[in-house]
């Protein structure tokens, strides 16, 4: 068995964001069973993603690679990943719990035999794998029993990108055999995302909008916030439901998942649809009138008061300290 690996996605011509988180998670699960934690790309030309990651700490990285793997299919990542992991024979595989993993990942596990843990939010001793159920009511814990490699995606969001530790990695090469035969599917036109799509899963600092607001006649009031903050503005379902802020900025378990390093939280109750979406921020401050609102349980920093009088002054107070 050769530990556990990481397979990489490309966004851009760089490794993605969510990609390095489930670096994050592969050191912590290295962190618990001693084992090596390495890193996959696949593609037709991996050179340079290879090379971005191979200055983490990270013991090897594999360049799968194919000329058919240019476009991606569903049939060729799994094809070439499931030869690749027959060589490797790894104890643990993760993927970053995207809309590609979720296309060709529970193929590949089926190819070898395996079940496939998704979207994990946190790894305990043992190990053990979390995951939410009933849209956060509930938590489920996993742990791998059978034989041959356990297969997990990791959740945007549950583990810090930031964290991945630096390092050196040697790079070696994987040629698959595929043919073109073996690919029953053709590409059609990458997604393109609309160019107004707020990317608040990178955004490092967020204001939440609530519907303690009351109207969108308020949601200015908040704009000046974020602006004094230097912070994107979010929402919980409410607000975007009513048409007051657009669907792009909904956080929660049916919007974006967020890890700031500091959301503030105003005039939400603490829904656990929006919990979902905004447990992974290193700092929560919240704001409310309501000192029973389980957005406090959640909650770093508190403030029991009006937000009509809180959030003015917060503004103002950050104003004057950028005089």
């Amino acid at each position: 068995m050769s530990g556990i690996w990481v397979v990489l996605e490309e966004r851009d011509g760089r490794v993605s964001r969510i990609s390095w988180e489930a670096v994050a998670a592969g050191q912590k699960l290295a962190a618990l069973t001693g084992l090596a934690v390495n890193a996959a790309v696949v593609d037709a030309q991996t050179e340079s993603l290879a090379a971005e990651a191979a200055v983490k700490a990270l013991s090897k990285v594999a360049r799968v690679e194919h000329p058919l793997l240019a476009a991606y299919t569903a049939d060729g990542t799994s094809l070439a990943l499931q030869q690749f992991f027959e060589d490797e024979k790894p104890d643990y595989v993760i993927f970053p719990h995207s809309y590609q993993v979720r296309d060709y990942a529970p193929a590949l596990a089926a190819r070898l035999g395996q079940t496939l843990i998704g979207d994990v939010t946190a790894i305990g001793g043992g190990p053990v794998f979390t995951r939410q159920l009933m849209q956060g009511r509930l938590n489920g814990s996993y742990r791998h029993t059978g034989v041959g490699p356990c297969f997990v995606s990791v959740q945007a969001g549950a583990f810090r990108a930031d964290t991945v530790e630096a390092g050196a990695a040697e790079v070696a090469v994987f040629s698959p055999l595929i043919e073109a035969a073996q690919l029953h599917s053709k590409p059609g036109e990458r997604y393109r995302a609309s160019a107004q799509t707020v990317d608040l899963a990178s955004a490092q600092l967020i204001v939440g909008v609530g519907r303690g607001i009351k109207d969108a006649d308020k949601i200015p009031l908040l704009q000046e916030l974020a602006t004094a903050l230097n912070a994107e503005l979010g929402a919980s379902r409410p607000i975007c439901d009513n048409g007051w802020l657009p669907l792009e900025r909904q956080i929660g378990s049916s919007g974006q998942t967020v890890s700031p390093k500091l959301y503030l939280a105003v005039g939400i109750s603490g829904a656990i649809q929006h919990l979902v979406g905004m447990k992974g921020s290193q700092c929560v401050v919240a704001i409310n009138k309501d000192p029973g609102a389980p957005i406090f349980e959640a909650a770093d920093y508190g403030i029991v008061g009006d937000l009509f009088e809180v959030v003015p002054a917060l503004t103002e107070a950050l104003k004057a300290a950028k005089q």
